[in-house]
């Protein structure tokens, strides 16, 4: 399987921020890979990087196993930023200036065919001061894919968009998944990166944490949800305890994370040994989140 991207050691300092701290990590042909973290944890930074929008200070990056020329990129469609195009201009036309710009052949059988993908064929003739941000996110989707580019770079593609906005946005990144294209996203939205990604990345404070497929990200610790009356006294207790890592507070009730093997008697019984006793003990069912929250612990 080819490499389609490989970064070794990018760095970013932006006066004495250091916005992204040695990244490492390749990306192969056919993966949707997510880069997931909080805001500020070097998500932008790193896809601007990659796209020739910033210049690191350090380390170095290679697309398709061929370096990192400003030519690779006619191969890569992205969504950077707010969509932005001609207000007054309808679908077609915004895309026919687009699809000039990137020497798009056979313009106009391309656009129709695109804007079919997205979903935005029949509002082909509105303006585009008209379209909702969903639509408006879709036809800057549409731009991207013109080209009919091998991999596509998204970042936050659900940003501002409303549940129902999220849920087309999604299904239509999945849909081209499905066509083969190699997709890498940005996005904080723990619960849209887990419906989409294979593969993920956790940045925290320009750091990486952890990558891996979406399975293996996920299978290290049992997570238990533990209540007592004395609330006080089991955080003192979960603090002592280095088998035992809190991760938060869920509806009155402490999130934990401990060791696989360890069975939920066995926690019952290591605070019990503290001397507190649980009115709650319960597993909960492991998901992105609850993962995300134990590696950036």
């Amino acid at each position: 399987m080819q490499n389609i991207l490989t970064t070794q050691g990018l760095r970013k300092v932006y006066r004495d921020v250091v916005a992204l701290e040695g990244l490492s990590l390749t990306v192969e042909s056919g993966q949707v890979f997510g880069l997931l973290g909080p805001n500020g944890s070097g998500k932008t930074t790193s896809l601007g990087i990659l796209l020739g929008v910033l210049r690191s200070n350090a380390g170095d990056f290679s697309w398709f196993e061929k370096g990192n020329s400003d030519d690779l990129r006619k191969n890569i469609g992205s969504l950077l930023e707010t969509p932005n195009f001609y207000p007054y201009l309808n679908a077609i036309d915004n895309l026919k200036v687009v699809g000039k710009i990137k020497e798009v052949h056979n313009l106009d059988a391309t656009i129709e065919e695109t804007l079919k993908k997205v979903g935005l064929y029949e509002r082909r003739k509105s303006k585009f001061k008209t379209f909702s941000l969903g639509m408006k996110q879709r036809l800057a989707l549409a731009a991207a894919l013109l080209a009919d580019p091998d991999v596509l770079v998204l970042d936050e593609p659900t940003n501002g968009l409303d549940p129902q906005g999220i849920a087309e946005m999604r299904t239509l990144i999945n849909e081209i998944a499905q066509d083969g294209k190699t997709i890498i996203l940005a996005s904080h939205l723990l619960d849209e990166i887990e419906k989409m990604c294979s593969h993920v990345a956790i940045l925290k404070n320009g750091k990486l944490l952890k990558v891996g497929t979406l399975g293996e990200i996920m299978i290290h610790d049992r997570i238990l949800l533990v209540a007592s009356e004395e609330k006080d006294q089991l955080m003192g207790a979960i603090a002592a305890l280095s088998e035992i890592i809190f991760i938060k507070e869920e509806q009155g009730e402490l999130m934990i994370a401990v060791e696989e093997q360890l069975t939920p008697s066995d926690v019952n019984r290591m605070f019990a040994d503290k001397g507190i006793y649980l009115s709650s003990l319960r597993e909960y069912k492991k998901n992105l989140e609850s993962t995300f929250l134990e590696i950036v612990q």
